[in-house]
């Protein structure tokens, strides 16, 4: 198995992480304790999740798939895995998370009571990879940084990390974290695949230059990039068929920005690559996202057990530089498909 590490942490991970956002909403408990099975069988480490999964969030089992985590966790070997999971982001962000009655902030008190949550649901003592679900307009980067340097001195977390970011935000934090002498984001978890590739803007060149790791969620586009939206009638059962149906606001604007005719587009000419290669689009996909020098490992998810193999088959699968080309070449023609 080859590992690969976080940032300068000793976090030495797989280049594929499991991501749990479906458990407890898409995934009950019994298929969820199958698909963590089935990763580990395969030889993964790493799981990610968050105190605000699964998704769609809401208030009714917002912390259930820490929960269903920590009772997979009891008799098995703790130290043997890396798990990340994330403090809720602030309600003075994208939208107003439906914990706290919707008071989140990054600030000490909040980041304090989120911990002792995710520890007492994962059953766990501490957590590898604690991170920011998404950054605080209101509250100072440098009251969120103390705190999360606090957990590090209590020993309730090994290493930090922040998410849905931006090289700003990046930057900002990693020069305060120099400047005051405490733990920085050693990682970055941001929506980074074929039909998103944005992160090679800026953010790229800052990870490579500070040894910053990415941690690319999304790798498949939602489900966008097995094509399974290129047909006339989108599946019953997939995100953004249910998101579409929802009639919920958040849901339909990220149905637009992920299923669209510039991302249809796209997706239809990676699956044309993906035939040529004799593989699975979803393992293009995947193989593409881990490629990169700046990235750790890419986190993939399932609603059940049987999703794993497309994904799994990309492992050690390494793209040649023709096929980084062929792609090069796509997003040049179609910019930005997902905005």
């Amino acid at each position: 198995m080859q590992y690969r590490y976080i940032g300068k942490t000793g976090l030495r991970v797989t280049p594929i992480c499991l991501g749990t956002m479906s458990f407890g909403s898409w995934s009950d408990e019994k298929e969820s304790f199958k698909i963590m099975d089935k990763a580990v069988d395969f030889g993964i480490n790493f799981f990610d999740t968050a105190e605000l999964y699964p998704v769609p969030p809401k208030a009714e089992y917002s912390g259930e798939t820490e929960s269903i985590i920590g009772r997979w966790l009891k008799g098995k070997q703790r130290d043997k895995l890396i798990i990340a999971s994330k403090v809720a982001g602030a309600a003075s962000g994208w939208f107003v998370p439906p914990i706290r009655h919707g008071m989140t902030a990054v600030d000490k008190f909040h980041i304090k009571t989120a911990i002792e949550g995710s520890l007492k649901r994962l059953g766990t003592n501490y957590i590898d990879l604690y991170q920011m679900h998404w950054p605080d307009t209101v509250v100072p980067i440098e009251e969120s940084l103390k705190a999360f340097d606090e957990l590090i001195q209590e020993g309730k977390v090994r290493y930090l990390g922040t998410s849905n970011d931006t090289a700003y935000g990046l930057t900002k934090a990693n020069e305060i974290s120099k400047r005051l002498g405490i733990s920085r984001f050693e990682s970055i978890q941001n929506n980074f695949s074929l039909n998103n590739p944005r992160f090679l803007d800026e953010l790229a060149h800052i990870c490579r230059e500070e040894k910053i790791s990415l941690l690319p969620y999304s790798p498949i586009a939602g489900g966008v990039l097995s094509g399974k939206y290129n047909v006339k009638l989108y599946p019953e059962i997939a995100r953004f068929s249910e998101y579409l149906r929802s009639g919920d606001t958040r849901g339909l604007a990220q149905s637009f920005r992920f299923v669209n005719d510039k991302s249809l587009a796209t997706t239809a000419k990676y699956m044309k690559i993906a035939n040529k290669l004799e593989i699975s689009p979803v393992t293009l996909a995947v193989a593409y996202s881990k490629q990169f020098d700046f990235v750790a490992s890419t986190i993939i998810g399932a609603r059940v057990a049987e999703q794993l193999d497309e994904s799994f088959a990309a492992m050690e699968l390494e793209l040649s530089d023709e096929v980084m080309s062929e792609i090069q070449i796509i997003q040049e023609d179609i910019m930005y498909p997902m905005g």
